[in-house]
């Protein structure tokens, strides 16, 4: 049976008084437009702390861009929330998909790099101390929300940090995300981030 996450996401804000307490929240987040609905969804409820890993990215230059849009928005929407951002390092991606050179994009290339960005974001969760952990991804309609909180439930089974399961993408959340965009004249790439979904998108865009 398939899950609504959304529904989940939904219950679990409903017993959260912020009032009382506002539960930390460590927010892994892609990039700029994929985070500005999230942030506008779930600032009310939590303190958030975004977390930018993503080996993934190809080249350095794109990964840096992404980052500094996202530190951008953060500041000219008012949220000025931390940005956390380990130092970037390609191998970890190339090493965890090795072998999955010729899979196409949404595959199980992509499982896999949900898992290590996901894996990641969790141990630092544990080791900050936050509350919950989840990510931006699941508003993209390109990315596999069930796979996303499958993960993200096994991770926390492993490290004792709830999951904050979502799909972001519901209640109109994408359409959102492209009006913030458009209000902040976000930078939206065309193409995931990884150097196999740049070579995809380049070949849709010849044809």
């Amino acid at each position: 049976m398939k899950e609504n996450y959304g529904l989940m996401l939904e219950n679990i804000l409903k017993n959260i008084d912020p009032s009382a307490y506002r539960p930390t929240l460590l927010l892994h987040a892609c990039c700029a437009p994929c985070s500005s609905y999230v942030l506008e969804y779930l600032s009310e409820y939590f303190d958030i702390t975004l977390y930018y890993h993503n080996p993934n990215i190809y080249p350095q230059e794109e990964f840096l861009f992404r980052l500094n849009e996202l530190k951008r928005f953060s500041a000219e929407a008012g949220y000025n929330i931390p940005i956390e951002f380990p130092e970037y390092d390609s191998r970890e991606f190339f090493d965890a998909v090795k072998g999955m050179e010729d899979l196409s994009e949404g595959g199980e290339r992509c499982r896999v790099c949900y898992e290590l960005r996901l894996r990641k974001t969790a141990l630092a969760a544990k080791g900050g101390g936050y509350d919950y952990f989840t990510t931006t991804l699941s508003i993209s309609p390109h990315k596999n929300a069930q796979w996303l909180n499958e993960i993200g439930a096994a991770l926390e089974k492993e490290f004792g940090v709830k999951y904050l399961h979502s799909d972001f993408k519901k209640k109109n959340g994408y359409k959102r995300s492209i009006e913030l965009s458009g209000e902040y004249g976000l930078y939206r790439q065309d193409y995931c981030g990884c150097v196999y979904s740049k070579a995809e998108a380049e070949k849709r865009n010849k044809k």
